[in-house]
């Protein structure tokens, strides 16, 4: 892959305690789509499976959807995602941008009945990166103007 395919690759994060789905993106078509879901279970992060999937992919950009409360207030998760956000930079050395996440998982849901997945467990397998699908598709069409850069 050349490195002007490689610039136009984002891989965005709907990180949870039990779940982290992942999405792939590409920053010139502003097109996402749902990758894969890691289960954790309150387990550690599976560094291993998300390096695979950063040698794999080849992106340019990491994007960690942000849970805030409909207020702003930052809760416990907000947090976690910003830990999160924080350790892949230091692990993977790629910029790593937070996207305010509300409401994404209500909005995954609603695609997924709209697509015809009524069966429920089959939407919470792919509820997560179908969330981060979203988050992902935020931050490329807004090209980054509302989102956080991590240091």
């Amino acid at each position: 892959m050349s490195n002007t395919e490689r610039s136009r690759v984002a891989l965005g994060f709907d990180f949870g305690t039990r779940r982290i789905g992942i999405a792939i993106g590409h920053e010139l078509t502003g097109a996402a789509r749902g990758l894969v879901t890691l289960r954790r279970d309150n387990r550690p992060i599976d560094w291993d499976a998300i390096g695979a999937l950063i040698d794999e992919w080849s992106p340019n950009v990491l994007v960690v959807g942000l849970p805030l409360a409909l207020d702003d207030a930052e809760q416990e998760m907000t947090h976690a995602a910003h830990r999160f956000g924080r350790q892949l930079h230091g692990r993977f050395r790629l910029p790593v941008y937070m996207v305010d996440e509300r409401l994404s998982s209500l909005e995954a849901d609603s695609r997924l009945r709209d697509a015809g997945v009524w069966d429920k467990r089959k939407r919470i397998a792919l509820s997560d990166q179908t969330a981060a699908q979203i988050i992902l598709e935020t931050w490329l069409q807004d090209r980054g103007n509302l989102s956080t850069l991590v240091h």
